[in-house]
């Protein structure tokens, strides 16, 4: 079986930040999926996972919400390894491009005060597990890298696995 795209990154070199992962072509459409890495894989502890979850919950209210990007948005959710999140978008994209939008969305989830949307028995699975005092540190942590990224934030390491 072929190694897919994600598996050939040199995690041992991955840093923090925003990465397009992969563009995928249906038609004429493009969609780009974005790799937004908040931990350095294998050398600091994975998230939370109350607080990946939490995330989850809000980032994706924040960005099926958003008034300019939300028909834009086809998913955003966590990776299994717990190191952050994939996000993707109908249109062809650069890292760089989504910079404003996901510091609005990480300065919306830190100042986010009352029920967390879709954390109820009736809306999700495993609606207990939240931590929104920890997605917020999450959040605020990763927003600082994009605030000032250096192109190893925003471009994988050069070598392929």
């Amino acid at each position: 079986m072929q190694k897919i795209t994600s598996f050939q990154v040199d995690h041992l070199r991955l840093k923090p930040g925003v990465f397009v992962s992969r563009r995928d072509k249906y038609g004429d459409v493009v969609f780009t999926t974005f790799d937004l890495r908040y931990k350095e894989p294998n050398k600091e502890p994975v998230m939370d996972q109350p607080a990946l979850h939490t995330i989850e919950h809000l980032g994706a209210t924040f960005l099926r919400s958003h008034k300019d990007w939300s028909p834009k948005v086809v998913y955003f959710g966590p990776m299994g390894c717990r190191t952050g999140f994939y996000m993707i978008l109908e249109g062809d994209y650069k890292s760089d491009d989504v910079l404003p939008l996901l510091i609005e969305m990480y300065d919306w989830v830190a100042k986010f005060e009352g029920d967390i949307p879709g954390a109820s028995p009736a809306e999700c699975g495993n609606w207990r597990e939240q931590n929104i005092d920890m997605a917020k540190w999450e959040c605020k942590k990763h927003a600082e890298i994009l605030q000032n990224p250096s192109r190893g934030n925003l471009e994988y390491p050069n070598d392929i696995v």
